[in-house]
């Protein structure tokens, strides 16, 4: 299964791949780097977790939509986003911050560019179109800045492909 993760802020792509057996190790991927990783859940919000030979000891709370991640004396806000369902990111009141890439949520093709590449774009702003399955989705923002990258009318995108930057 693959997410869109924002840690602190920071977007990364995630890519799990589910365990054979109950006690089977995770395999995942982030920002495309392999690993796996041994969790087991002590209680509730409280987990040990195996991860290259190190033991760490985390617990998760349920923030305001996100979650709060304690390890090893740090502190973390991750939202997960996951591609197959259908979000309304808009009205929200929070923008991103930093160098944001916008990843296509399946695959598709991009029928009509809304932006040019070094235009300024506001959070929200529609940048995109992506035909997918024979519906069109709008691709939007996450917050106001310069349009760094971006994908060509008429180009096909496999799911997890970056389709713009705005930085």
């Amino acid at each position: 299964m693959r997410y869109e993760i924002v840690i602190n802020g920071a977007r990364r792509s995630a890519q799990f791949a589910p365990p054979a057996r109950e006690t089977s190790p995770v395999t995942f991927a982030l920002d495309g780097r392999d690993s796996t990783a041994d969790a087991v859940r002590v209680s509730p919000g409280n987990y040990s977790i195996l991860i290259g030979g190190r033991s760490l000891d985390v617990t998760v709370e349920n923030h305001s939509g996100a979650f709060l991640v304690r390890v090893a004396g740090r502190e973390f806000r991750v939202e997960i986003f996951d591609p197959r369902s259908w979000q309304r990111r808009l009205g929200g009141g929070i923008e991103l911050e930093g160098r944001q890439q916008l990843i296509a949520p399946m695959p598709g093709k991009i029928v009509r560019l809304l932006v040019a590449l070094g235009d300024h774009v506001k959070a929200g702003q529609g940048l995109l179109v992506i035909e997918a399955m024979k519906m069109q989705n709008e691709i939007r923002s996450p917050k106001s800045g310069t349009v760094e990258k971006l994908a060509t009318e008429g180009q096909t995108v496999n799911a997890g492909e970056v389709l713009a930057i705005v930085s």
